[in-house]
């Protein structure tokens, strides 16, 4: 048996329990749903401020790339707690004793988590399409922009999955996860664009990760063409993001398997 032959055989059981468990995938949705539902019609009126968003564009077009970012960071979470909870169900370690290659554990988590982000991700344009946002780019944007977000999705996930291999304990990989996301978001252009502001957040905001992913989206749904500055440098920041975060996840898989 191959490395790759073994992933897709735990990439099924995956999306099998996703599949009988379909309410995991609709607490995961549940958040950004509410914000693109909610919070764009109820800031519709901000981006009519003079000078604070690109002219022509209205607040759902804005928010739904930071909004997508948000998904994605959600359903990162969940890759340390179903890691949290193979080891403390003892599944990994049945895994460990039978003849399974070990990289097909951490490659079938995180194909699994790729491709949840990516449905979750079509759900969510899906349903800003209804609302009256759109893709300038066309197809080629769509796709582009599910990968930067599904990559995303999977660089953040390997932060969850050490968290989760480390701690041993699904309500420290939540309140870890809930402490990192949520003030990288808002001090982001996600929601909110840089002229809006205070300073010291500007600042912040100009080195923030999630800023460069977002960007990148918002880039591609307003121009209807590929300027790629944008693309090309949120996918060298989300490429670091991953060589850190699958670095120390492997690291303390090794540690774990041993």
């Amino acid at each position: 048996m191959t490395v790759f032959f073994d992933a897709r055989i735990l990439f099924v059981r995956a999306i099998k329990k996703l599949v009988r468990n379909p309410i995991l995938i609709f607490f995961s949705l549940f958040q950004p749903i509410l914000f693109l539902l909610l919070f764009t019609q109820l800031f519709s009126k901000f981006a009519e401020v003079p000078g604070l968003f690109p002219s022509g564009i209205t607040y759902l077009e804005y928010a739904t790339p930071g909004i997508l970012l948000q998904n994605a960071f959600s359903s990162a979470l969940q890759s340390g707690t179903s890691i949290v909870q193979d080891l403390n169900s003892g599944f990994l370690q049945k895994m460990l004793v039978t003849q399974v290659k070990r990289p097909a554990i951490l490659i079938g988590r995180l194909a699994t988590d790729a491709f949840r982000v990516t449905v979750q991700s079509i759900i969510i344009l899906g349903l800003a399409y209804g609302l009256g946002f759109k893709v300038s780019a066309g197809i080629p944007g769509i796709v582009l922009i599910v990968f930067i977000i599904a990559f995303f999705g999977f660089a953040w996930s390997g932060i969850s999955l050490a968290l989760g291999m480390r701690t041993k304990n699904e309500e420290s990989v939540f309140g870890f996860g809930a402490f990192l996301t949520f003030p990288l978001l808002f001090m982001s252009t996600a929601l909110v664009p840089v002229a809006a502001m205070p300073s010291w957040i500007q600042d912040v905001s100009r080195f923030n990760p999630i800023s460069y992913a977002v960007n990148a989206v918002r880039d591609l749904s307003i121009k209807s063409y590929f300027s790629w500055s944008a693309e090309v440098s949120a996918l060298l920041v989300i490429s670091a993001i991953a060589i850190l975060t699958m670095g120390a996840t492997l690291y303390l898989f090794r540690k774990v398997i041993s």
